[in-house]
């Protein structure tokens, strides 16, 4: 297993750039992005809404070119292999940089090929109840979780999922044993969940889900975010229940290749949290059920290594493996 070093990944991600050099103003041609996903995701259009915005102020046009396939990593692949010049960047999750190496699957090196640019949004990942159970509120599921072990069931998207992270964590950090039920993707685990085949599942926040929770179909027991999300202000974060080891989402920004010039990576940094500012670009990302963060590169690459970290010791403990 591929274990990252937080100090080395830090290293890579905050400070693996380098001057900008007597080459002429960047950028000096279209700037592309590779984003980590097919066609026509929430993932894309927000790429898409990146590179629209950014094409004005950086003075060029901004490509959008996907390149999708082993949970992002090819794309991110793509990305610690182009040229360093700024003139590439890369739109994914994290979970290419702070998961998938821990399963023994990546073929670049995280803490030596990538440079972390901006935080764009993080799509929350909701713990919901089905009909299979009668649980009012999270603490009554762990409760029978407790009284039972085994007989409480956990759908998640895949073994290696972020929801399988989730429930790993929740288990080490609850003492408690609950059976999970992986599916492969979220479209017949949702179909499932609402017909009662088991009895919770962890999923991220989506028009679908929003809208099977306004109709009492299903119902949420807790969040993985930083704060109570605006649109379910009743639900709490699973920090709030004391597990807060589980309090995961699915965070996403900007990449660039190890060696990208400082001075692309400061712009493209300060583009992007002048966009997240910005009332209609909030409200775009709000409408899709992700909430936009934003902050310094060197922040967002210590959110990677504490999370890869936290990863790494999960991904033993539990004996994870990818499919």
């Amino acid at each position: 297993m591929h274990q990252l070093n937080r100090r080395a990944a830090l290293a890579a991600l905050a400070g693996a750039a380098l001057p900008l050099h007597a080459q002429g103003t960047w950028p000096t041609r279209p700037v592309r992005i590779v984003v980590a996903y097919p066609p026509g995701g929430v993932s894309d259009a927000v790429a898409r809404l990146l590179a629209e915005r950014l094409a004005g102020p950086l003075g060029q046009p901004v490509v959008v070119e996907n390149k999708a396939g082993a949970s992002g990593t090819i794309g991110m692949d793509a990305v610690a292999k182009a040229a360093p010049d700024g003139h590439t960047l890369g739109f994914s999750a994290i979970s290419p940089l702070a998961l998938n190496p821990h399963l023994g699957k990546s073929p670049f090196d995280p803490a030596k090929d990538i440079v972390a640019v901006a935080s764009v949004m993080f799509s929350p990942v909701l713990l919901l109840a089905t009909p299979a159970t009668t649980a009012k509120d999270f603490r009554e599921l762990l409760a029978a979780a407790q009284a039972k072990p085994g007989a409480v069931r956990w759908a998640t998207s895949g073994p290696a999922s972020l929801g399988h992270i989730m429930l790993e964590q929740l288990q080490a950090s609850a003492k408690v044993r609950i059976t999970h039920v992986p599916y492969k993707g979220g479209g017949q685990q949702i179909t499932d969940a609402l017909s009662g085949q088991f009895e919770v599942l962890s999923v991220n926040a989506g028009p679908a889900v929003m809208a099977h929770l306004k109709a009492g179909k299903l119902r949420a027991l807790a969040v993985g975010a930083p704060a109570r999300l605006e649109a379910l202000p009743q639900v709490p974060t699973l920090a709030e229940l004391g597990h807060a080891s589980a309090n995961l989402t699915s965070l996403f920004g900007v990449f660039a290749p190890a060696g990208t010039p400082t001075a692309a990576v400061e712009r493209v940094n300060a583009e992007i949290n002048k966009l997240l500012a910005q009332g209609d670009v909030r409200s775009r990302l709000l409408a899709s059920d992700n909430v936009p963060t934003g902050g310094s590169a060197a922040e967002f690459a210590r959110q990677i290594a504490a999370e890869s970290e936290s990863n790494a010791r999960i991904v033993q403990a539990a004996g994870i493996k990818a499919e």
